[in-house]
């Protein structure tokens, strides 16, 4: 493991023990809970994978792809800052990370958890870097994120998309958060019918349960979908 910062933002990387073994990027709120969950990725007995960490973030403005009002009485709003983080993110953090690698990239995923998690699905729209993504009880809840998805092309279809949601997390009166299972479904069923290959994993709990250990679960579901031919439109 070793890392490195970059204006403000902290990289960490989790070297895989193979060479030419895929990369995952995990944009993260706090860094305090990656080693714990890179453990529990471990144990699980999955491919090996080179984990790259992101933390240092402006959590409500690099992770959101537009304006949004604060969602309830002390939550701060939301500014809009995803295309200039993932610019930033491509063009700048990205290279200088994968100069620190050894041996060649099989394939890149992008994953997240809450707003990380709406991220990695607005990113695969703006990008086409990643072929996988999971979005760990992703704030799919956001305000025009499923009329976005429904009525735009992503950059290039990726071969596996992953969601999960806390089985408690929709049970509020905020009308916000309320309709995060429904858009986490109806998003997941929409790629499927695309042709996407995805998945929905209902977690028991609320949002902020067993986050590492979901987080995980999500790493580990990419690393073990066999690679897909890219598909011909016709």
């Amino acid at each position: 493991m070793n890392s490195f910062t970059i204006d403000e933002k902290k990289v960490t990387i989790y070297q895989a023990n193979t060479a030419d073994a895929p990369v995952i990027y995990l944009n993260t709120v706090m860094e305090e809970g990656n080693d714990k969950m890179y453990e529990i990725l471990k144990q699980q007995e999955c491919p090996e994978v080179t984990l790259i960490t992101i933390s240092g973030l402006d959590w409500n403005h690099d992770m959101t792809p537009w304006d949004a009002p604060p969602i309830s009485k002390n939550a701060e709003p939301c500014t809009g800052g995803a295309d200039e983080y993932l610019n930033f993110m491509t063009k700048t953090i990205v290279p200088e990370a994968e100069r620190r690698i050894t041996g060649k990239i099989s394939w890149r995923g992008l994953a997240g958890y809450s707003l990380a998690g709406l991220f990695a699905v607005y990113a695969l729209y703006q990008t086409d870097l990643f072929s996988r993504a999971a979005s760990i009880s992703g704030s799919l809840w956001f305000p025009g994120i499923i009329d976005y998805v429904f009525s735009h092309e992503m950059a290039k279809e990726p071969e596996c998309i992953y969601f999960s949601v806390g089985s408690k997390e929709s049970r509020t009166r905020n009308p916000y958060m309320k309709t995060v299972r429904k858009n986490t479904e109806q998003i997941e069923r929409f790629y499927r019918e695309k042709g996407i290959q995805t998945v929905f994993q209902l977690n028991p709990g609320n949002h902020f349960q067993n986050a590492a250990e979901r987080t995980a679960a999500g790493i580990g579901w990419l690393l073990t979908q066999q690679k897909q031919e890219s598909r011909q439109k016709y």
